[in-house]
């Protein structure tokens, strides 16, 4: 395997906290070479500085793609801390519901990875809705850095095993049988659901209007305090007030520096 040095891992560190906020600790350097192992012989890079300047100097972003495809880490299932599912239906849509007389629900499902988060949170706003559900604007909006995961994610091919977790009346309600243990969402579900690529670290968030919901769950364990404090605040400015911000439970928001009010574990709320 390729040995990186303290330089490499460092240059590497440097850029992928630059651009997308992901901080690595030194202990994740073995991870990171073993990741990026079969890149370097590929592309018959002699070592990690080799690769770093091509990072740098490769125009059609494929060589940055494959990066973060590479280093982030991806892990995710149905009704994961479903909790917050429970409050989203049973506190935050009927509230959503009697507030919003232009039926234009936003909700925002940022680090998506594979799908099963915006899904899940489409099936609930359908089987919320019912039948008014047509005259509702309610699509989620889906997003990730990592276009492996993207892809996955609009595919939305799922073993019967993955969608096990899910209540019974959506697995038949919601998912269709495709052969060989597989299930994809059926259509109605699928299109409620918008996939784009998009990173957190940008600057400015070009959304022209406010959303009610976002859901970032586990994704801030990967930054320092700093980026968090930054990330937050931007969620805080593209939300509308009595809009609800999801977090993991492994997260959590200083109350003394965030604008957010503190709801229940993990949730918080714009006054």
């Amino acid at each position: 395997m390729f040995t990186i040095t303290n330089k490499e891992f460092k240059q590497l560190a440097d850029y992928i906290k630059i651009n997308y906020g992901i901080h690595l600790k030194e202990e994740k350097r073995t991870l990171v070479a073993g990741r990026l192992h079969n890149v370097l012989i590929q592309n018959n890079f002699k070592n990690f500085s080799e690769y770093y300047k091509h990072i740098l100097s490769d125009k059609t972003g494929d060589a940055t793609a494959t990066l973060i495809n590479k280093i982030t880490t991806n892990h995710t299932f149905f009704m994961r801390e479903a909790e917050h599912f429970v409050y989203f239906k049973d506190k935050v849509l009927p509230y959503l519901k009697n507030m919003l007389k232009d039926k234009d629900l936003r909700v925002w499902s940022a680090g998506c990875s594979s799908g099963e988060e915006p899904y899940t949170l489409a099936m609930i706003i359908d089987e919320f809705f019912g039948k008014e559900k047509m005259w509702w604007d309610a699509k989620v909006l889906a997003t990730d850095i990592s276009t492996k995961v993207l892809e996955e994610a609009t595919k939305g091919v799922y073993s019967n095993e993955e969608i096990s977790t899910l209540p019974c009346n959506w697995r038949l309600n919601y998912f269709k049988k495709i052969g060989n243990g597989k299930s994809v969402p059926v259509d109605r579900i699928r299109n409620e659901v918008i996939y784009r690529k998009f990173n957190l670290m940008d600057a400015v968030f070009p959304f022209k209007r406010k959303f009610h919901v976002i859901f970032c769950r586990n994704v801030m364990i990967y930054f320092d305090a700093q980026t968090k404090r930054e990330l937050v605040n931007k969620f805080y400015d593209s939300m509308e007030y009595g809009g609800y911000l999801f977090i993991g439970h492994s997260e959590s928001l200083n109350r003394q520096e965030t604008r957010y009010r503190y709801v229940m574990p993990a949730v918080y709320r714009k006054e």
